[in-house]
């Protein structure tokens, strides 16, 4: 069974940096996408980001191009997402979510399998 952990996440202030990993198990093939989604308080979750595993191609809203960068981690079945230049709008719970192909999908319903959520929060 696939299992992915989400780490992380804090409190910074406007324009600050925040890295989020997201450790995947229980995958033995790694033909895979992981997605990046955010839900804010009162809010629908939000596409953030994309990566396929093998080729390291990456999709990102158009609110967080230029800011942020997913990639692969240093390890096996480790996916990053750097933050950088951090606004208050980027508050939310911030999950990462695993699909079994390489389709850069921005619908959660594309998703098999998803963490608990990190919290980040951007405040002065």
């Amino acid at each position: 069974q696939v299992r992915l952990e989400e780490s992380g996440g804090g409190l910074v202030q406007p324009g600050g940096s925040l890295r989020l990993s997201c450790a995947v198990s229980g995958n033995a093939f790694r033909a895979y996408t992981v997605g990046w989604f955010r839900q804010a308080p009162g809010k629908g979750r939000e596409f953030v980001a994309a990566i396929t595993y093998k080729g390291g191609n990456t999709r990102y809203a158009d609110s967080v191009k230029g800011r942020f960068t997913a990639s692969i981690g240093d390890t096996e079945d480790m996916v990053v997402l750097q933050m950088n230049t951090l606004e208050p709008e980027d508050t939310a719970v911030y999950s990462c979510a695993l699909r079994r192909n390489w389709v850069l999908s921005t619908t959660p319903e594309a998703y098999i399998s998803w963490g608990q959520g990190t919290q980040v929060a951007v405040s002065s």
